[in-house]
């Protein structure tokens, strides 16, 4: 009796195993299509070849380019002869201070900080250098600088004659004032 049974669950198990499906089914057998003829595609502008990235480091030198790009001076700032604000009879006006933009980077960090720049502005109007104080990482200390290369002002005055004057600017990055959508 007891081997009947033992026979009968041995087909059992026999059957259903070859009876039932595994769930995978045969893939459709299809005939190879022509592949098409390789064209060369455009390089996406994410995989072009881009300019070397200056990360901007305390206590260096960096001039603002026509292009956005950071320029580090390499010269020696003593050689320019600039005033401090003490040292000059008007103080040089800023006109226009842009804001710098929060970089997608640090918003997702959560960096928050002070940069802190030290501006040289020029007789002519423009900013003949930046030199870095006080620095934030993950971009923010570069973006400080482009913002800083679109200052406007009015230089300062010596003796009636405009004259370069070293100025601090101080740009503050908080995720309470910033934006996902903007700067």
């Amino acid at each position: 009796m007891k081997s009947l049974v033992l026979l009968v669950l041995m087909i059992l198990a026999l059957a259903l195993t070859s009876f039932s499906q595994s769930g995978r089914r045969k893939p459709p057998v299809t005939s190879p299509a022509p592949s098409p003829e390789a064209t060369p595609s455009p390089t996406p502008k994410s995989q072009e070849p881009k300019a070397p990235q200056v990360t901007a480091e305390k206590n260096q030198d960096y001039g603002c380019t026509d292009d956005g790009t950071l320029a580090h001076l390499m010269d020696n700032p003593e050689t320019v002869k600039a005033f401090q604000p003490k040292e000059v009879d008007t103080r040089a006006e800023i006109l226009a201070r842009p804001e710098p933009k929060y970089t997608e980077d640090a918003r997702r960090v959560g960096v928050q900080g002070v940069v802190v720049l030290k501006v040289l502005l020029a007789v002519d109007g423009h900013i003949d250098r930046i030199r870095v104080v006080k620095r934030l990482p993950y971009g923010l200390t570069e973006s400080a600088i482009r913002a800083a290369c679109g200052v406007k002002f009015k230089p300062a005055l010596k003796d009636g004659q405009a004259v370069p004057m070293w100025a601090n600017m101080e740009y503050g990055f908080s995720l309470a004032r910033s934006s996902i959508y903007g700067p």
